[in-house]
């Protein structure tokens, strides 16, 4: 027996079978039963959550829009700050019920834009008296505070001057301003420019 110089050598192939070398002619086979394993790749599973937005987030979205955002994000920034809810179906149904209103209140808003519009493009010319100089010339110009003014004064209607679009007057004449009432109405009315 080769007992002083024993060498094993272990080798592992797909057979089921290991094979251990011995000094000497002696191989002693070894059979195991045959075991596979399966790697299954696994991706990592995405964690969304579907949320409100209760105000307008920098890059994010603004207020009132749902979205899916990562649940850390929501977690550890979001919901802490109170700029967003986890959507529900009644928080849903509340969010459309407001923007229907809000619809309604834009579509009231329009309609009073354009009977405003029309009481404007009706009156008329709108009389402005101004010192005069050499010819034509007036002293000063016209500003969109002296037709603000004088729509108050005839009217009865209060009026942002930032809406008025009026072109340079510094002669006499007739020019034509426009009033920005709403984003989709916007009403032309006559100015008669006449040195006193």
């Amino acid at each position: 027996m080769a007992s002083s110089s024993l060498s094993l050598s272990w080798s592992s192939s797909l057979c089921s079978s290991h094979t251990f070398n011995v000094v000497g002619n002696e191989t002693l086979k070894v059979s195991q039963r045959r075991s596979t394993l399966e790697v299954v790749a696994q991706k990592k599973a995405k964690k969304l959550r579907k949320v409100i937005l209760k105000e307008d987030v920098l890059d994010l979205g603004k207020q009132g829009q749902l979205l899916d955002v990562k649940a850390g994000f929501f977690r550890n920034f979001l919901l802490p700050t109170g700029k967003a809810q986890l959507m529900t179906p009644l928080l849903l149904k509340e969010m459309k019920m407001e923007n229907e209103r809000i619809e309604a209140e834009k579509q009231r808003v329009k309609e009073e834009a354009v009977q405003l519009a029309t009481v404007f493009e009706t009156v008329g010319a709108f009389k402005v008296k101004r010192k005069g100089g050499k010819g034509k010339q007036i002293f000063g110009s016209v500003t969109a505070q002296d037709l603000v003014d004088i729509i108050k004064a005839q009217l009865q209607r209060d009026i942002d001057k930032r809406l008025v679009s009026l072109p340079e007057i510094r002669e006499t004449g007739e020019y034509i301003a426009e009033l920005k009432l709403h984003p989709d109405v916007t009403a032309r009315v006559r100015l008669n420019v006449f040195a006193n």
